[in-house]
């Protein structure tokens, strides 16, 4: 019963859970039979393409890159306070770690943290990160914040200095922290010799200071982790970790249900009906600053034309899509920030359903029906190139319903489904998203703790430089990104995210569809797993099966 009632408390904590059926072992305190007593086995369907702590490029290898590292600052459970990991205390204006001016950003770092070989953790460490990020040398999805630090100072061994270039509110939630593309700190002994860490043996079989320990990893297959029983916030109360790769999100399920997993990780909506009926699982049910979303490339005619991607937003019926596709595990989305986060803003253009408005602004833009109704500009056709992932089962169902909407507007649509790790591949590795090979993209954000989204926006973030795929490009929202980031008081901050999220809706560079609750399915035995809104492994270090 003890066991029970933790896996509830968690639920209440985390917003909602779901459990039908239990078994006389849960219910009397013992383990199920086939719970392995300190081995958690995690179901991912991408494997990773690095295990670098810097070079992550998507929520799987987040996740992973959790358990191996650690950043300076995380968040708890709430996403509302934040937690000192690395660092000895969070930064901030009462306790002068933040300067009055937010210039000057000073961490006091733990004393008994040591790498994975027995060398200890020192401010050079985090210093030879920074500037592996900056440099340009090392294939990092993103410089935005830590190109905003004009210099770093290491007084000592247990001192850094973040010297800012110009104040940035969201600082400590994106230098090593929980920003929308969170890294973690490596080590400067045994990376900063090299020319540049991307393609080096590390990335295979990684050093770090987090709870767990890199013992192997089999390609095409899994990665194992062993306790790192000398962890600086206490040994791990699990032994192993196995982390398997399975492709396809049914076999998954199908193995979630035949227990030879513990924890499906990110199961998508569709399976959610499912997933309510079954016995002897956890529904963690993890509100996130996320959303799903079709990317428009503004580069690409006709949807470089605003009157285009309009029509766009009023041929696809979102609330048809959210009923059929969530299950009650998701809401309606008219923006990127979702109700819980304080920069939500209530007065927002929307496009709800409607067919003959989609088609008025597509004649407006010069595209004319033909006798079937497909539409034609100068004798050419209007053919669509949608892409997603083909591991992800309700974006599959989904893509299909928005082909058949967006033919009743008179578009052609092909379909294209690409395994993650090419769809969301940095641009050197030919990602399908960062070279700009799609019309229109049905896809994920998972942003930070901060609403700071200037990494998707700002005309500078397009690819390389970050993650701006639509390359949208307008320098008076650049400017209200600009306002939101400089100043540090809450009406201010308010004020320019109402006049991103009005611009956002006017000119749609993508369509928001819903705000999603993360579903994490897992085995009642699993106990600690109380995901923050940004990474679920945040304190993999109390986890316990």
């Amino acid at each position: 019963m003890q066991r029970w009632i933790a896996a509830l408390a968690a639920c209440a904590l985390l917003a909602g859970c779901t459990k039908v059926g239990t078994s006389s072992d849960s219910a009397s305190g013992g383990r199920h039979s086939w719970t392995i007593a300190g081995t958690l086995r995690i179901a991912v369907q991408n494997p990773p393409n690095t295990l670098n702590g810097l070079l992550a490029s998507n929520t799987t290898e987040s996740m992973i890159n959790r358990l191996i590292f650690d950043p300076l600052v995380s968040v708890d459970a709430t996403g509302k306070q934040q937690v000192p990991i690395l660092a000895a205390e969070v930064p901030t204006l009462e306790n002068g770690g933040i300067s009055k001016d937010g210039l000057t950003l000073t961490y006091k770092l733990r004393k008994n943290v040591l790498w994975h070989d027995g060398v200890p953790f020192t401010s050079k460490d985090v210093k030879f990160s920074w500037s592996s990020i900056v440099s340009g040398k090392n294939n990092v999805i993103t410089t935005n914040g830590y190109d905003l630090v004009k210099a770093v100072d290491t007084p000592d061994d247990y001192t850094v200095i973040f010297h800012m270039k110009k104040a940035f509110s969201p600082v400590v939630n994106t230098l090593f922290g929980e920003s929308d593309d969170p890294f973690e700190v490596v080590p400067e002994h045994i990376l900063g010799k090299l020319p540049d860490m991307n393609q080096v043996a590390f990335n295979s079989a990684p050093i770090g200071t987090g709870p767990f320990k890199f013992k192997l990893w089999n390609r095409g297959d899994h990665i194992e982790l062993v306790a790192n029983d000398k962890y600086f916030l206490g040994a791990p109360k699990l032994q192993r970790i196995l982390i398997k790769f399975i492709p396809d999100e049914n076999t998954e399920l199908s193995q979630l249900q035949t227990h030879e997993v513990d924890w499906q990780f990110e199961a998508s909506p569709q399976q959610y009906r499912t997933l309510k009926t079954l016995t002897d699982i956890v529904n963690i049910l993890q509100p996130k600053n996320d959303y799903e979303r079709i990317q428009i490339n503004t580069q690409h005619a006709p949807f470089d034309d605003v009157r285009v991607r309009q029509a766009v937003a009023y041929a696809i019926d979102r609330e048809k899509l959210v009923h059929d596709l969530t299950f009650g595990s998701a809401a309606l989305a008219d923006q990127d920030h979702p109700p819980f986060m304080w920069a939500y803003d209530s007065a927002v253009t929307h496009y709800p359903h409607d067919l003959a408005k989609a088609k008025a602004l597509m004649l407006q833009a010069g595209w004319t029906p033909g006798a079937d109704g497909m539409l034609a500009k100068n004798g050419e056709p209007l053919n669509v190139l949608l892409v997603t992932n083909v591991s992800n089962a309700t974006r599959r169902t989904g893509v299909v319903q928005v082909q058949a909407m967006l033919h009743q507007l008179g578009m052609t649509v092909q379909i294209k489904e690409f395994p993650g790790a090419l769809l969301y591949a940095q641009m050197n590795a030919k990602g399908i998203l960062q070279n700009g090979k799609f019309d229109l993209a049905w896809t994920g954000w998972v942003a930070g703790i901060d609403p700071d989204q200037s990494s998707i926006f700002y005309c500078k973030a397009q690819p390389p430089r970050g993650n701006n795929e639509t390359h949208y490009c307008n320098l008076e929202m650049d400017a209200a990104e600009d306002s939101a980031l400089s100043h540090f008081d809450m009406a201010s901050r308010k004020a320019a995210y109402a006049h991103i999220e009005t611009m956002l809706t006017r000119d749609l560079p993508e369509l928001p569809i819903w705000w999603p609750r993360q579903i994490q399915p897992v085995n009642p035995d699993f106990k600690g797993f109380t995901p923050n809104p940004v990474t679920e492994s945040w304190n993999a270090y109390q986890w316990e099966i």
